[in-house]
């Protein structure tokens, strides 16, 4: 067996993982070769003690492969994989809030002088003049719970809303609340009716620079089909995996003590060490993620990432704990990436499962990432996973 251990295939790399310059970055690749013949890395003979290798490998090119080689009497050996190197890399926080027709409802009705006089939009421009905040509020076209559709939104505040779109975006999440995960049996036909359904009005009420590609749809589960169209429509990255799951959102007093530590996931926590594991994802990949933060899949040029919290799921108090644990894994695991979220109609009083203290969520969840962590808000669709240094 020839394997290399300290890596897997698509990891992201940065500074903190080896010896960077402005033309590359020198990493160590470590691995195991039973066979006790000579390993080369990259063409390079490797150090071996054992069956032990390790070599240096100089990382030139966003995307790199690194391959490990022996020859033995059965022939030669190999594995490649794919490296990215995270150039000039920095803490980089994306922030996204699920679920939005109230505030478009709320607007079409009251038909304030300004859309920012709003409550909900006034305290979200208030974070973005603290903390700086980027932030994508994932779009429903309809409102399931009255008579509202988002061909009934007014264009009388886009200039205000073009003004505002460095940094609020708006991207779909579904046509309507329900059915629940109404990606995972559609086809590419029925999504990008709503796509495009959706692009249509946010450039019309609030400017072409308003519209972002979504980095999760409602529910998380998508079809292949709906999987195809997102990366013919430039998907750059995606939550988790394009994978179905089993999912469910249960009251957090329903939650047992294990479950609560882990209700910041949007799934029923499973640690990816039980059996079960394995007949609802791949375990190991679901553990790397939660180490490391993101990935890239070298097949779909795509990255997927993971959401450290979504603010609806804790209570106020329950945040910063979970936060340090969080920084304290980023630290361990040499990630500078990270990704928390939101739903909004937890902030609306007229929701019945309204939390009065859910704007306050969202605005400890980004002090801490902005203040404590030192990250700077970014859109992952921009540059790599918010990154721009390789589009400079």
């Amino acid at each position: 067996m020839l394997s290399i251990s300290n890596f897997r295939e698509g990891a992201i790399v940065n500074r903190h993982h080896g010896m960077e310059t402005d033309r590359s970055l020198t990493v160590v690749v470590e691995g195991v070769n039973t066979f006790g013949t000579p390993v080369r890395v990259n063409g390079k003979l490797a150090r071996q003690t054992g069956l032990h290798f390790s070599a240096s490998v100089e990382l030139t090119e966003k995307i790199n492969i690194v391959e490990a080689a022996t020859t033995t009497c059965y022939g030669e050996f190999t594995q490649k994989i794919t490296l990215v190197w995270d150039k000039k890399s920095f803490r980089r926080c994306n922030f996204y809030i699920d679920d939005h027709i109230f505030l478009f409802t709320d607007l079409a009705e009251m038909r304030p002088r300004k859309a920012f006089d709003h409550f909900y939009l006034k305290k979200l421009k208030e974070l973005h003049d603290k903390y700086g905040l980027k932030v994508t509020l994932n779009t429903f076209y309809h409102n399931a719970h009255k008579p509202f559709t988002l061909d009934k939104m007014p264009d009388i505040w886009r200039d205000e809303f073009a003004a505002n779109s460095h940094w609020l975006k708006f991207a779909l999440h579904a046509y309507s609340e329900f059915p629940d995960r109404p990606y995972a049996e559609s086809s590419c036909k029925d999504f990008r009716r709503d796509y495009d359904l959706l692009q249509k009005e946010i450039t019309r009420f609030a400017g072409e620079n308003s519209f972002i590609e979504p980095v999760v749809l409602h529910w998380n589960n998508i079809s292949p089909g709906v999987a195809n169209e997102l990366l013919k429509l430039g998907c750059k990255c995606y939550s988790e995996s394009m994978r179905h799951r089993v999912m469910a959102t249960p009251p957090a007093d329903e939650l047992t003590d294990e479950e609560r530590q882990h209700k910041f996931r949007s799934e029923i926590y499973v640690s990816p060490h039980e059996p079960i594991a394995r007949h609802y994802g791949f375990a190991e990949e679901i553990d790397y993620l939660e180490k490391y933060s993101a990935i890239y899949d070298p097949g779909l040029k795509i990255f997927f990432h993971h959401d450290w919290i979504i603010c609806n799921l804790l209570g106020l108090k329950d945040i910063p704990e979970l936060f340090q644990q969080t920084l304290s894994r980023a630290e361990l695991y040499k990630t500078d990436i990270f990704s928390a979220g939101g739903h909004e109609q937890y902030s609306f009083p007229y929701y019945g499962n309204y939390q009065p203290d859910h704007l306050q969520k969202l605005e400890e969840t980004i002090r801490l990432m902005v203040e404590t962590a030192q990250c700077k808000p970014v859109f992952y669709q921009d540059g790599l996973l918010g990154n721009p240094a390789w589009d400079e």
